[in-house]
C-alpha cells in the first residue's frame, strides 16, 4: 500500500477533438455512464477490469457516484454498496486522505492490493471475489473537506500494475479527475430538489426505514423497477416487492400517487388511506 502526489506531465496519449466533446457530454447530460467512460478512456492504453467512483465526506459512509465493469461480474453495485456501508473506514485511501501530502493540496494516487487490506471480509469481498490483484485510486479534494476517488481495478489474470501502466493513469490522471468533478457537480445539482423532496416526505413518515428512503432516491432519480433494483443491489423482482411494501406504507397505490404525494403542498397533501 502506498501513496504519492502526482507531478504534472506531459501527455503524448492524446485525444481527438470528437472524443473529448463526446466525454464532456456525456457529464453535461446528466448521464449514469461517468464510470464506463473513464473505464473505456484508461482501458485502451492498460488491461483494467472495472471502475469505481464514491464521493466521501468526512467518516460517513461515501456516496456511490459511478461504477463500471468489463463483464467480469454482475455483483459490482453490490460490491461497491458494501464498500460504502461496511468497509471504506479500512481502505488505505483514508489514510493519503488524511496525510500531510493531502493537507498540501494537488491530485493524489493511492495504490492497494488485496494482501495490504487486514481485514477479511473486505478482502475477501471486495478484491478476492471479483479476482482483483491491484488499485490505483485517483483522489482530489472537493468543496467543504470532501474527497473525490475515482478507483481503477486490476484483474489477477493481468498481474499487478507496472510502473509504465502507472505512468499512463498519472498522464491521464487530470483528464479524469475533471471530468469525475463536472459530473458530481451536475449530479449534485440535479439532486437539490428531490432531495428536497425527500426531506419533506420524511417529515411527514418518520416512520420510513433506510431502506425505504434509498427506494425513494432511486425513484426520484427516474429509475424503473430494473434500475431501482440495480442502484440497491438487488434483482427486479426483489425491488418490485419492496416497492409494493413501500407504497403501502405510505397508504398510496403506485407511483402515480406517489408523485401527488411528493408535489403537493404539506397543507394539501393527499389523505393517507386510513386516516
Amino acid at each position: 500500500m502506498e501513496f504519492w502526489t502526482i507531478r504534472p506531465r506531459a501527455n503524448d496519449r492524446l485525444l481527438d477533438a470528437p472524443r473529448v466533446a463526446g466525454l464532456l457530454a456525456g457529464v453535461e447530460g446528466g448521464g449514469r455512464g461517468l464510470a464506463a467512460d473513464l473505464l473505456d478512456l484508461l482501458a485502451a492504453q492498460l488491461p483494467l477490469a472495472q471502475c469505481t467512483v464514491f464521493v466521501h465526506d468526512g467518516a460517513a459512509s461515501p456516496a456511490v457516484l459511478s461504477y463500471a465493469d468489463r463483464a467480469r461480474t454482475r455483483e459490482l453495485p453490490l460490491i461497491s454498496r458494501d464498500y460504502a456501508a461496511r468497509f471504506h473506514a479500512w481502505d488505505g485511501s483514508r489514510l493519503a486522505m488524511a496525510s500531510r501530502e493531502a493537507r498540501a493540496g494537488g491530485l493524489l494516487l493511492q495504490r492497494q492490493a488485496g494482501e495490504d487490506i487486514f481485514e477479511p471480509e473486505y478482502r475477501r469481498i471486495c478484491y478476492e471475489r471479483p479476482r482483483i490483484a491491484d488499485r490505483a485510486a485517483l483522489l482530489s479534494r472537493l468543496e467543504g473537506g470532501r474527497w473525490l476517488s475515482v478507483n481503477f481495478y486490476r484483474g489477477r489474470e493481468h498481474g499487478k500494475l507496472g510502473a509504465n501502466e502507472l505512468g499512463a493513469i498519472e498522464a491521464w490522471a487530470p483528464l479524469v479527475v475533471q471530468l469525475a468533478r463536472l459530473h458530481e457537480a451536475r449530479q449534485r445539482s440535479d439532486e437539490a430538489m428531490p432531495a428536497l423532496l425527500l426531506a419533506r416526505l420524511q417529515q411527514r413518515f418518520p416512520e420510513l426505514g433506510a431502506r425505504d428512503l434509498d427506494l425513494l432516491r432511486a425513484l426520484l432519480r427516474g429509475g424503473d423497477v430494473a434500475e431501482v433494483g440495480a442502484a440497491l443491489g438487488i434483482r427486479p423482482a426483489s425491488a418490485r416487492t419492496y416497492l409494493k411494501r413501500l407504497y403501502r406504507k405510505l397508504g398510496i397505490g403506485g407511483q402515480r400517487e406517489l408523485w401527488a404525494l411528493l408535489m403537493a403542498p404539506a397543507s394539501r397533501a393527499p389523505a393517507r388511506k386510513g386516516d
